[in-house]
């Protein structure tokens, strides 16, 4: 790989952007596509489809030619609002799955190294906590601490930061009042419609494990932009 690729393809990395180095398999010709630049790319659909996978792969271009797809993405993060007795089920499989975890809560008695003890947890505010760690499309905002103010400052930090997956417990009846509260922020329609309330795929969960189940499943769901199957064959 070229110096100058190779460079750009760590700095790239270190900001939580996603790249595909494009190697030409006859010619050895390489080109860095940024996540970016993909929209306006030759090889758009394709790059897409490899980077939602976040797989890298050989694959022949429509001229016939062999290309070698060498994907970057960021590492999936999972920040959980609330450091409660789902969270606790919730946690060991999100880093099963792959996610880097962060446990946010505002409460100490709660955001404890002794119910949380393979994570990151912090004791502090929503608001605080996002000041100094930008949210990004390669995080997802599970919410769950079934407090007003620490919910709603969770999610509208994530709808801000695009966020590839918000979800909230609670009622339907809660989701609504909650909802009532964020459109008074002036949030627009469709990033409220985003939002996954009550969350979780509806599997018939009723224990605390069963409702950390469907909640990874649909982020995982969401993340590879797969419906239910359910919806699929509506």
């Amino acid at each position: 790989m070229r110096a100058d690729l190779l460079a750009e393809l760590i700095a790239e990395s270190e900001a939580r952007r996603a790249s595909i180095l494009v190697t030409d398999v006859a010619t050895g010709a390489q080109k860095l596509v940024r996540e970016g630049e993909i929209a306006g790319d030759p090889l758009a659909s394709q790059l897409e489809a490899h980077l939602r996978l976040g797989k890298s792969a050989l694959i022949e271009t429509p001229d016939k030619t062999s290309v070698f797809l060498h994907v970057r993405v960021p590492r999936l993060r999972m920040i959980v609002l609330g450091a409660v007795r789902i969270a606790q089920a919730l946690v060991p499989i999100a880093e099963l799955v792959g996610f880097e975890v962060i446990v946010i809560d505002p409460r100490p008695t709660f955001a404890t190294r002794e119910r949380f003890p393979d994570c990151a947890v912090i004791a502090q505010s929503p608001q605080e906590v996002f000041a100094a760690r930008p949210l990004d499309r390669y995080t997802a905002m599970v919410v769950l601490s079934h407090d007003a103010d620490i919910d709603d400052a969770g999610i509208t930090a994530a709808l801000a930061g695009g966020c590839y997956y918000v979800g909230a417990l609670g009622s339907r009846k809660t989701s609504a009042k909650r909802l009532e509260r964020l459109r008074a922020q002036n949030i627009p329609e469709a990033a409220l419609a985003s939002i996954h309330a009550p969350i979780g795929l509806d599997i018939g969960a009723v224990s605390a494990v069963e409702i950390a189940v469907a909640i990874i499943a649909e982020v995982i769901a969401a993340r590879r932009q797969k419906p239910p199957r359910a919806e699929a064959m509506a």
